[in-house]
């Protein structure tokens, strides 16, 4: 009996459908048992088919691919790999949402769709699905309200102290669910790594500013690391922080790749270590792979804290296991408790510097 994963792959151009199913039956592990062209053929081959993936065009005719996503999260729940050809910004926010949704990863359909321009992707495709295999799917439905979050009045200094945050695989919604849990008076800086290419961390930093208290924005080279803001890496880029008279800033930079991604959450939180000594905090997210591990080592030895996300809450427990095993954290964690974990940590750093 053949133990590859069945895939279902839905897009609403026959010809882009068939170039990904030949991509994916020729990575290994993997066997196509269906193509759908809209959301509605979709959810049908979903019952008929009992696909373990489904990968998803985020736009197409009628029920498009979030409406569809919902059906299959909430009735029949898998993991679903977004494939997503989003430049314009209303379409970069719908993959966000997806996110919310349930969507465990997603694949930037490449500007030239043709098979040699998904060939230049297929590495990507081929990493979503191997993460889509491995995830949780026993985590709860997280639904936000399109709403402005409040955010309350403050006078805006420089950072004495930093919380940096590495997440992957899952990350995007696990972030929707622990920056907007984060105390509104909350006096440090907090600077996340999202594993995620270029064009799609803006709408992440929409998105979460929308829904926390505190502001949330994406990241520019040489800009001042202020308390009380959220900085979301650019994709593409790698974030570090950098010494300045009087606080810090950050610094944007193109270094080669590090584990595969850029940015990188081990550039931050190194950079973090150094700069802020034992009053950094590392948080370790969901994710594939050990990014974030090397990281929390350095805050960890230079006096600073950690924290990892634990198994049950977490889409895909690569990264928080590596770190776990790297360093002793203070703490392994619910999601749900992260935010007050966080929070705690600052004011007792802050006391400890006092």
């Amino acid at each position: 009996m053949s133990s590859d994963r069945r895939v279902l792959v839905v897009d609403d151009s026959a010809l882009l459908g068939a170039v990904v199913a030949g991509l994916i039956e020729g990575f290994g592990g993997f066997k196509v048992v269906g193509t759908a062209r809209d959301g509605v053929e979709a959810l049908r081959l979903v019952h008929a088919l009992d696909p373990d993936i489904v990968t998803l065009d985020i736009e197409m005719p009628g029920v498009d691919g979030l409406h569809a996503l919902g059906y299959i999260m909430s009735e029949c729940p898998r993991p679903v790999v977004m494939v997503s050809g989003a430049t314009r910004r209303g379409a970069v926010d719908l993959t966000i949402r997806a996110f919310e949704l349930g969507a465990v990863e997603f694949v930037r359909k490449p500007d030239e769709r043709s098979h040699d321009g998904w060939v230049s992707v297929a590495p990507r495709l081929r990493d979503a699905l191997r993460a889509a295999s491995s995830a949780n799917m026993g985590l709860p439905l997280l639904v936000r309200p399109r709403v402005p979050g409040v955010k309350a009045p403050r006078r805006l200094h420089a950072a004495t102290e930093v919380v940096v945050i590495a997440a992957s695989t899952g990350g995007p919604r696990a972030l929707a669910e622990l920056v907007p849990g984060l105390d509104p008076a909350l006096d440090a800086a907090v600077v996340i790594a999202q594993h995620m290419p270029a064009g799609f961390t803006a709408g992440l930093a929409r998105r979460l500013d929308q829904l926390s208290p505190l502001p949330v924005r994406e990241a520019q080279s040489g800009e001042p690391l202020l308390a009380g803001t959220v900085y979301v890496a650019p994709g593409g880029r790698h974030l570090v922080l950098e010494r300045e008279e009087g606080g810090a800033r950050l610094s944007l930079r193109d270094e080669p790749a590090e584990h595969g991604v850029r940015p990188a959450a081990d550039p931050l939180f190194r950079s973090a270590a150094a700069v802020f000594g034992p009053r950094a905090l590392g948080v370790v997210l969901t994710g594939m792979g050990r990014d974030g591990s090397e990281g929390l080592q350095a805050i960890v030895r230079a006096g600073g804290r950690g924290l990892v996300q634990d198994r049950a809450t977490s889409a895909v427990y690569g990264m928080p296991a590596q770190a776990k095993a790297t360093v002793p954290a203070d703490a392994e964690l619910p999601l749900g408790a992260m935010a007050a974990a966080i929070g705690r940590l600052v004011h007792e750093i802050r006391g400890t510097r006092a």
